[in-house]
């Protein structure tokens, strides 16, 4: 069973209310939608985004579920880096809120069959979206394709990975001998090219890897910063937005974003410092140890 992130502290921040609208950018499998669509009843409406067509399917089921009004959600097969055009397209509007959870689900990383995780042997896809177009770029364009400096660059920048070019090194080399097609191919390579040591620390070796090359597959900081830029201009005037990030570039993206835009008054930021969650949470659900939600209010 999928448990979103910060339940309570998401509605804190965001404070729906009866008959406001709002737009989860990430909706997955619709815990956070579920919980505004309860406090914006009866006729609040929640224009719901997701790149991946099966979380827009369950997120449906799951709100019908739920007993809510199936016709107070929008559900939208959609990138949230296209969110004016998906607003304007659905004509959604006002907007009192936005939510981005940037978390991949457990669901996604464990079944989605596309290579997202290292404990299983899948083929090297690491799409957000299920169906792929013969030019989209998948994990394995990048890892069979891409120059060796430009490897150690994007394990480095996006994984912060420590032995990035030892690593991209060895993909170079073993990629000469034949083409890298699967996650289990690619674990192993990662496992030569790592010292014995670093094999067995607290998280597994191939994590910062495989999480570069999600980030890169999908283009995801560059998504996020044109979503937040679209965030502000389809909020309505003290509408909210409330980002829940999950490892340090994202954090910095949005951190800088918000403070950006405090100085120039376009935003009140409600967060001080990254909400982070308590030991009960992390016992009940440790996916969400490395989670920080921030938010802010649009005053101008």
């Amino acid at each position: 069973m999928h448990i979103p992130v910060f339940p309570k502290e998401v509605l804190q921040y965001l404070d729906p209310k009866p008959n406001e609208n709002f737009i989860d950018c990430t909706i997955g499998e619709a815990g956070h939608a579920i919980e505004i669509l309860k406090k914006t009843s009866p006729g609040g409406k929640l224009l719901g985004i997701d790149l991946n067509d099966d979380s827009l399917k369950s997120s449906e089921f799951k709100i019908k579920e739920s007993g809510l009004d199936g016709k107070r959600i929008v559900l939208a097969n959609d990138n949230f880096a296209n969110l004016k055009n998906i607003a304007e397209r659905f004509n959604f509007r006002p907007v009192q809120g936005i939510l981005f959870d940037l978390g991949i689900s457990s669901e996604e990383l464990e079944k989605s069959g596309r290579g997202f995780s290292f404990l299983r042997d899948e083929p090297l896809l690491m799409t957000l979206r299920k169906d792929i177009k013969p030019d989209d770029l998948t994990a394995e364009k990048i890892v069979n394709n891409f120059r060796t400096e430009e490897l150690e660059k994007i394990f480095k920048e996006y994984g912060e990975e420590r032995f990035a070019g030892r690593i991209a090194a060895r993909i170079a080399e073993e990629r000469k001998r034949k083409r890298i097609k699967t996650t289990g191919e690619l674990v192993e390579i990662i496992r030569k090219a790592l010292p014995a040591k670093y094999k067995y620390g607290k998280i597994h070796f191939a994590t910062r890897t495989f999480q570069a090359l999600r980030i890169a597959t999908n283009d995801e900081l560059a998504n996020l910063e044109k979503a937040l830029v679209q965030a502000l201009n389809v909020l309505s005037l003290r509408g909210r937005l409330a980002v829940i990030s999950f490892h340090s570039l994202e954090d910095r993206i949005v951190k800088n974003f918000l403070k950006e835009r405090q100085k120039n008054n376009s935003v009140k930021i409600l967060t001080k410092k990254p909400v982070r969650p308590g030991e009960e949470e992390i016992a009940g659900n440790p996916r969400s140890r490395s989670a920080k939600l921030r938010a802010a209010e649009k005053i101008t």
